[in-house]
């Protein structure tokens, strides 16, 4: 049982059909001994009436009874006087005083013996069977009512914990309707008692996430900005140092080819920093992607020329609200990717559409690609594909698109390129979004 309102209307109705089931069990015993009161009470007047009536005239000593329900008899001293019709020639009990229960003609009956003056005993007696079932219906007729109106109060009882439980929906919707990056803590107005620890350790769990979030934010910032000094003042000495060496030494082009890949990593590691989706404040505006794509292409111009690879842009015009510096990271990305992972003279080409109103950005490539079960990986932080290609990156290019992607509430799907190699496809929103 997953909900807390299902929980409490479930216990709290089977505590109260409990109570209710036990409360009416003993007003039925009680009714019913009242009851039984009454009906000898009854028997009592009923002797009491027939002490009273003239017997004198009587011709016969039977009395015509019909309904057999009730039955009499007067004795005097051993004589049976007037009896009703169905009842035994045998006195029905002894003749003491009081309340009894007899057996004859085939029912159990309740009896009632009064002995008068001049040896005068009179003994009435009712069906015991019809006396509990008078006292029953009675009795079940209060108690009736009781039960029909257990669902009426499931019902309420129902609403009751719902409203009961208000503040914590409250709570709970403030929370799911919050940004991602708002850790700021929980106000809610006069909480109930019950609920100021959860909001306290809620506000304490945010205060915590935003501290770790900021000390990730200033470790990865403040590391990569140290990192850079040393790397500026080690390309000065392997400046140096190659005047001294021949051109082309081995142990040279080494050291510089790592010095390049710390620089890359360490821009890539402040990129990450920067891209972050719980941290980054972006800063849309309204802009033409494939602008933005036309600058992005001919700064990296370069890159693709040293190993004679192609790079072209294709398509028209396409309005959409962005950053403009995360766009351009993002691109950027995705070409040195391509460039990195693509032998020489392969095909890189960036295309820009619209599509059913919405931009997509597409970059293809001629190269490996990459295989389909291996797709989803490649957004994890330092996962970098097998094969020599791969083996000089960071393992980070992706995972900023990812957050770049994020950021701007778009989508990324990888696919197979009709160049033979790698496809991603990125759908933004509409402009008006």
């Amino acid at each position: 049982m997953n909900s807390i309102r299902t929980y409490l209307v479930v216990m709290l109705v089977a505590a109260f059909s409990l109570v209710s089931f036990i409360a009416a069990l003993n007003g039925y015993l009680s009714s019913m001994r009242e009851a039984e009161k009454l009906l000898d009470k009854q028997l009592a007047h009923a002797s009491d009436i027939l002490r009273l009536a003239r017997t004198e005239g009587i011709s016969s000593r039977v009395m015509d009874q019909r309904d057999g329900e009730f039955a009499f008899q007067v004795w005097r001293e051993g004589e049976l006087l007037l009896a009703s019709e169905g009842s035994p020639a045998a006195p029905i009990g002894d003749f003491s005083e009081g309340y009894r229960y007899a057996n004859f003609s085939g029912y159990r009956w309740r009896t009632y013996t009064l002995q008068a003056e001049n040896k005068t005993v009179f003994v009435v007696a009712e069906r015991a069977d019809l006396r509990h079932l008078v006292a029953e219906k009675v009795v079940l007729e209060s108690v009736l009512p009781l039960l029909l109106w257990l669902p009426v109060s499931a019902l309420l009882v129902w609403l009751l914990v719902g409203w009961g439980l208000r503040p914590l929906r409250e709570l709970s919707n403030q929370i799911n309707t919050r940004r991602s990056d708002d850790l700021s803590p929980v106000r809610v107005r006069r909480p109930p008692r019950e609920l100021v620890q959860l909001i306290d350790s809620t506000n304490s769990l945010f205060a915590r996430l935003a501290a770790a979030f900021e000390r990730e934010k200033q470790f990865a910032s403040h590391a990569a900005h140290e990192l850079r000094t040393p790397l500026s003042v080690l390309k000065v000495h392997l400046h140096n140092i190659a005047a001294d060496l021949p051109p082309g030494a081995p142990a040279l082009e080494h050291a510089n080819a790592g010095v390049e890949r710390m620089h890359h990593l360490v821009e890539q590691i402040l990129d990450l920093s920067r891209t972050h989706p719980e941290l980054i404040q972006a800063k849309f505006s309204e802009l033409d992607l494939h602008s933005l794509c036309q600058r992005v292409t001919a700064a990296a111009w370069p890159r693709f020329t040293g190993k004679a690879q192609v790079l072209s842009l294709e398509g028209s015009p396409a309005p959409m609200s962005g950053d403009p510096a995360l766009l351009e990271t993002l691109l950027g990305n995705l070409l040195d990717n391509a460039a990195k992972y693509c032998p020489r003279e392969a095909e890189i080409r960036v295309s820009v559409s619209m599509e059913d109103g919405y931009p997509v950005l597409a970059v293809d490539d001629s190269g490996p690609g990459i295989p389909a079960h291996e797709r989803q990986r490649v957004f994890e932080r330092f996962y970098r594909m097998g094969g020599s290609g791969g083996s000089s990156g960071s393992g980070l290019g992706m995972s900023i698109v990812a957050h770049i992607v994020t950021v701007h509430s778009a989508r990324i799907e990888l696919v197979d390129s009709d160049l033979g190699g790698l496809g991603v496809r990125i759908h933004f929103p509409a402009a008006s979004s």
